[in-house]
């Protein structure tokens, strides 16, 4: 990359988009260059989003010059890409902080920001919040208002954006989609759509069947979206035109940074890198255990190659999730779907119903967007769907919108499923293998962002009893019932307290929060006047809720505490800052034990 460096700092000066409109137009590529080099710099130190705001700096800057925001009103999609808007939005100052405990949000926030007019964590709705705000406008008199969602062509794909733009196709409104176009979301777009695309941007518009006139939208592009002149060109035109409008622009994500062009996936979120260079920091020669995500890859590949009916499925995050292994290894027994949840739950439930063993990997939090066909389509109807749920309990600094601390509680209230959470990556590989033999019912198995403890983890496959528990430590007086990883706590809780503590205290991992290991619950309460449940999930409908209703239908009156997740939204923030918050981490679990010691 180079950078760009002159006499006079524009970006200093923009403290708002009213200082931004008060330039010339002339000054605005300057503007661009200074723009995309902050944003490398902070992000190459601090870590976070990079490719996707690199890749709409001239968008951005079009869009707050041409637009009276925030009184126009601007929706981003997912927010990845939102960078450059918060820079320009009142926060350049304090985007060092961004991600960060106490510092802004790594996404557009309604109560960061007047100009954050939508909270935009998970995909796709940006159109339909946009319509919404377009159609109070148009009840409240507001006729010279506009209303802009920028979308992704990945983003666009999914089923919510086609409800909202069939929806926007039969207002009259003031609504302007632009469609971002870079083929690629997190991982390379998929599906008839983005061949779509393809073909627009080869062939032009009008010798291609528009979909978008289709419904209704007045189209313009496909329009090169780093061209400033013409992008405020046609924002300007477009301004003056009623109804629903799309605006097609190409962009490259990345755009600027030579590595980030290049290697666009790995540079979506790099981590640490040079900002002079672009090149990634150096990796550690000291030999880590295996990422969760990685266990799940690659033992999927491996009983795949024994069992020729297995079948893996994605909604657009085949290298996130790992699924990637099994696409390489078996390219037509794996499937990313783009950004459908729902679309992914019914799709294997129907591979299921014909013999296949599906194994359906989702992030925890974007599984909350296919709940009505986990119920309906899967548990309803006891198809045993694999799910693989990633990114489960805390994850750190995406924050709210990705925190994975919901499924332990929405899927325990669904009849005909299995929870299973691994303390581990052997665990996490048994379940697996145990699964692919064939269960009568649905199972989730729920996992975290990052890496274990064991780096011998590729042990000799052996089967898990369905709903048995683990006693890992025995004690006298007080039993700690755990589900996953968060025993890990646990346990370094108890080392901590001196030898009489560490006898008194039973540690159990429950594995299991459905179907229960009732049998063993009824050893414990038998036998320990006390009963503490830990789990990186809300504390309302999970393992404690769970472990205090069984408690209350046998008649046990110990004492219970439930440590968790209490009924708030946990912000954004290193996982281990979260978890202090929440109360369960090492040190604060040790805190809570020594009151009952």
């Amino acid at each position: 990359m180079y950078l760009y460096h002159v006499l006079v700092n524009i970006l200093n000066n923009i403290k708002s988009p009213e200082d931004l409109r008060t330039l010339p137009q002339e000054n605005l590529p300057q503007l661009a260059q200074e723009l995309r080099e902050f944003i490398i710099n902070i992000v190459a130190t601090k870590e976070g989003h990079l490719g996707a705001s690199l890749g709409v700096v001239e968008l951005t800057i079009a869009l707050h010059y041409v637009f009276n925001t925030p009184e126009d009103i601007l929706v981003w999609d997912v927010g990845h890409q939102a960078y450059g808007h918060k820079i320009l939005t009142g926060r350049k100052e304090i985007f060092h902080t961004n991600r960060q405990l106490n510092g802004i949000s790594g996404f557009p926030k309604r109560d960061e920001s007047e100009y954050d007019t939508f909270g935009v964590g998970h995909s796709s709705t940006a159109i339909s919040a946009a319509l919404g705000m377009a159609i109070a406008s148009k009840l409240k008199g507001e006729a010279n208002k506009q209303h802009i969602a920028v979308v992704g062509d990945a983003s666009i794909a999914s089923g919510m954006a086609f409800e909202a733009l069939n929806h926007a196709g039969v207002t009259d409104t003031n609504l302007l989609v632009i469609l971002n176009d870079n083929a690629i979301g997190i991982d390379p777009s998929v599906g008839a759509l983005k061949e779509y695309f393809t073909k627009v941007k080869l062939n032009g518009a009008k010798e291609s069947d528009n979909i978008f006139e289709a419904l209704n939208f007045n189209y313009s592009g496909p329009v090169d979206g780093h061209n400033l002149d013409l992008v405020i060109s046609e924002l300007e035109r477009l301004n003056n035109i009623p109804g629903p409008k799309l605006l097609h622009l190409i962009t490259k994500k990345g755009k600027g940074l030579r590595q980030a062009e290049e290697n666009q996936v790995v540079y979506h979120a790099p981590g640490k890198f040079d900002a002079l260079t672009g090149n990634l920091a150096p990796r550690s020669n000291e030999i880590l255990p295996p990422k969760f995500q990685d266990v799940f890859g690659k033992t999927l590949v491996e009983i795949a190659t024994t069992n020729n009916k297995i079948v893996g499925i994605t909604p657009a995050m085949p290298t996130g999730s790992s699924l990637k292994f099994m696409m390489d290894a078996f390219p037509d027994r794996a499937f990313d779907v783009g950004i459908a949840e729902q679309h992914a739950v019914t799709f294997a439930a129907g591979l299921a119903t014909q013999g296949f063993t599906v194994f359906c990997n989702i992030y925890s939090t974007f599984l909350q967007r296919a709940y009505d066909q986990v119920i309906h389509d899967v548990c309803l109807q006891k198809i045993p769907v694999i799910f693989c749920l990633d990114r489960a309990g805390i994850v750190g600094e995406d924050g709210a919108t990705h925190h994975g601390i919901f499924d332990l509680a929405y899927l325990n209230c669904i009849p005909n499923l299995i929870i299973f959470a691994p303390r581990n990556a052997i665990e996490l590989r048994n379940i697996m293998f145990t699964a692919q033999q064939g269960l009568p019912l649905p199972i989730f198995i729920r996992y975290p962002r990052g890496r274990g403890n064991i780096i011998d983890w590729k042990q000799p496959f052996q089967a898990i009893e369905i709903g048995k528990a683990n006693v890992l430590k025995k004690g006298l007086d007080i039993a700690v019932i755990t589900i996953g990883t968060i025993v890990n706590n646990a346990l370094q809780a108890i080392e901590m307290l001196n030898p009489s503590g560490k006898e008194k205290i039973s540690v159990v991992d429950i594995r299991f929060l459905k179907p229960l290991d009732e049998a063993l619950l009824h050893n414990i309460f038998q036998n320990h006047h006390t009963i503490i449940t830990i789990e990186d999930g809300t504390t309302i409908g999970g393992l404690g809720s769970t472990i205090a209703t069984f408690a209350a239908s046998m008649g046990y009156s110990n004492k219970i505490e439930i440590l968790g997740i209490q009924d708030s939204f946990l912000e954004h923030g290193t996982t281990s800052e979260l978890q202090d918050i929440a109360g369960i981490s090492p040190e604060k679990i040790k805190l809570t034990l020594q009151r009952y010691i």
